[in-house]
């Protein structure tokens, strides 16, 4: 089986990639991409990682983009390495000037916070403010830090530098990877098929059509897209690690889905390697 969505400590992710390979061999993935956000730093560490185990990593990353002023994320697999890396180090600088106005909002509501790796080379995100302020006694989950504080449309939110989605795909597909429209249920900016042409015709190659949050319906309704605009099929559980916080959520198992092998070799060779 494969996981084409996971995500380490060099973005918001628990496990470090050799942890989160470790992990993927006990739950009998075959093949396992890193995508972290806006990041390529895990790849390395998962591949060295994966040769005792004999898994097959894709090399991928999750691009953070915007689309009517909402958050919307690309993810992208097989880019190449030389030529996507210089446009993402602006992208993680974006984050961390990001990071910095969110803490400030919440220094001026009275909730004064330090991130001690703000100066180190991971993707920062909402969740490593999230866990700072539980850590500073200020929320007591980082669900009422998101629902309170960092969530959308909450008081201290920031939204992303303007990277269209549009920007997104171009970059990717400029790279030689292969763009696929992450978890498209989870988008709060429009529906999906409306949304979908758009993207379509910026370049867009695939769907995620399996994850955690996509009911049978919503599995079919993609699949259907897929049909009709011809785009490849992926799927994996985002996972983060946080099954061992929480091991009773089904939701967050690592290779849960059991995605079949078989939907990535058509992305091997969709990317211009």
């Amino acid at each position: 089986m494969i996981e084409l969505h996971t995500h380490t400590t060099y973005s918001d992710g628990i496990l470090s990639p050799q942890q989160l390979v470790e992990r993927a061999a006990k739950a009998g993935v075959k093949a396992l991409a890193i995508t972290d956000h806006d990041t390529l730093h895990g790849w390395d560490e998962a591949i060295a990682a994966a040769i005792p185990y004999n898994i097959e990593i894709v090399p991928g990353v999750e691009l953070s983009t915007v689309y009517n002023r909402r958050s919307l994320h690309i993810l992208a697999y097989y880019p190449q390495r030389d030529l996507i890396e210089a446009p993402l180090s602006e992208r993680l600088a974006g984050r961390k000037r990001r990071v910095y106005k969110m803490l400030d909002k919440l220094a001026s509501m009275g909730y004064p916070l330090e991130l001690s790796n703000i100066e180190g080379n991971m993707a920062l995100c909402r969740p490593h403010i999230a866990s700072a302020m539980v850590k500073a006694g200020y929320v007591d989950s980082t669900q009422e830090a998101f629902e309170r504080f960092i969530g959308e449309d909450k008081p201290a939110y920031v939204h992303y530098e303007k990277f269209s989605a549009e920007e997104g795909i171009e970059l990717i597909r400029s790279c030689g990877g292969v763009p696929v429209w992450a978890h498209p249920y989870l988008f709060r900016g429009g529906k999906v098929e409306e949304v979908l042409p758009v993207l379509v015709d910026a370049g867009l190659m695939g769907l995620e059509v399996f994850h955690p949050h996509h009911g049978n319906n919503k599995v079919n309704h993609l699949k259907r897209f897929c049909q009709q605009y011809g785009l490849l099929m992926t799927g994996g559980t985002d996972y983060h690690g946080y099954d061992l916080e929480h091991p009773e959520n089904e939701r967050w198992q690592l290779n849960q889905l059991n995605v079949p092998l078989s939907l990535l070799q058509p992305v091997k060779e969709a990317a211009s390697v």
